[in-house]
């Protein structure tokens, strides 16, 4: 039982199967969208809602049935137990009220594609990896919007209380700056005042207007650089790193795995190393013998 599970599971259609199934349930997810349309099918979307759910369980069993007689080895690998939740939590009892958590849970099933394609394993280990550095990263940008996010209520806060009033505002406001959204027109209120600039059907809001035609450039221009340009290219760093270290970790399971089959020796570098210099050794003492013989031929030869 345990190998045929295993034949399978391990089957390359198998595998596309699972793929092409969970393409089908995204589709259908998606679907469900309408709420003409299922109300006019509603027993052919129940029907391929269970057909779905009755694969993606199969799938399970057949995994677990493969790992005979220790099925519980099913749950070392943690994307089996990521498929696990996506398809145990459908059988929970959610009553018809729920549905909308039904559907949300049903929408799971997508992420299973991420199990499916090897490469998109990669990426997704590549950002748990790259947590713990990208908590530093995010550390310092939040100190640079608290310095920026400050002085700007400071410098601006008078002219323009509708986006630096308060620092909250300010946090928001330095947020649009960074994305790029439309940040020209908050230079242009700082830089000729909002009783210029900015403020069309906001007037009663412009109490305290003022110009600062050096200050406000030198200001945004440096937060840009600094905290779009600087800081948040550091995430893809860092990011790239995690890929190359989930990418090392993918081909060192992969190599294992195809050591535990047998498609390839079981040495390492140093054992390479060692079996190298004995092969040098060798021809070395080789060497050294044919030019011991050779020497012993020119002396027993008269001529």
């Amino acid at each position: 039982m345990s190998d045929f599970a295993q034949r399978i599971t391990n089957a390359p259609w198998f595998q596309n199967t699972i793929t092409g199934v969970i393409l089908f349930a995204a589709v259908l997810v998606g679907a469900e969208t309408y709420p003409a349309l299922v109300e006019r099918h509603h027993a052919l979307f129940h029907f391929f809602d269970l057909l779905v759910l009755g694969i993606f369980a199969l799938e399970i069993v057949l995994k677990m049935a493969a790992d005979m007689p220790k099925p519980w080895r099913f749950f070392a690998d943690p994307w089996n137990v990521f498929d696990f939740l996506i398809v145990g939590l459908v059988f929970l009892p959610i009553h018809t009220q729920y549905v909308t958590v039904l559907r949300l849970l049903r929408l799971l099933r997508v992420l299973k594609l991420i199990r499916a394609v090897p490469r998109l394993q990669i990426i997704v280990g590549a950002l748990l990896k790259s947590i713990p550095s990208m908590g530093y990263v995010s550390l310092l940008l939040f100190l640079v919007f608290y310095v920026y996010g400050v002085a700007a209520v400071f410098l601006f806060g008078q002219n323009d209380p509708f986006r630096f009033g308060t620092l909250p505002l300010a946090f928001v406001t330095l947020f649009q700056v960074a994305t790029g959204e439309d940040w020209s027109t908050t230079l242009y209120t700082q830089m000729y005042g909002c009783s210029s600039h900015g403020y069309d059907g906001r007037e009663h809001l412009c109490l305290v207007p003022s110009a600062h035609p050096v200050l406000a450039p030198v200001f945004f221009i440096s937060f840009i650089l600094l905290g779009t340009m600087i800081i948040l290219n550091l995430f893809i760093g860092v990011i790239m790193t995690g890929m190359e270290e989930a990418q090392l970790e993918q081909d060192e399971l992969a190599k294992k795995e195809r050591v535990a089959e047998g498609l390839v020796a079981t040495t390492t570098v140093e054992e390479d190393l060692r079996a190298l210099e004995q092969k040098l050794d060798e021809l070395r003492y080789g060497m050294m013998a044919l030019a011991h013989k050779a020497g012993r031929r020119e002396k027993s030869d008269p001529s």
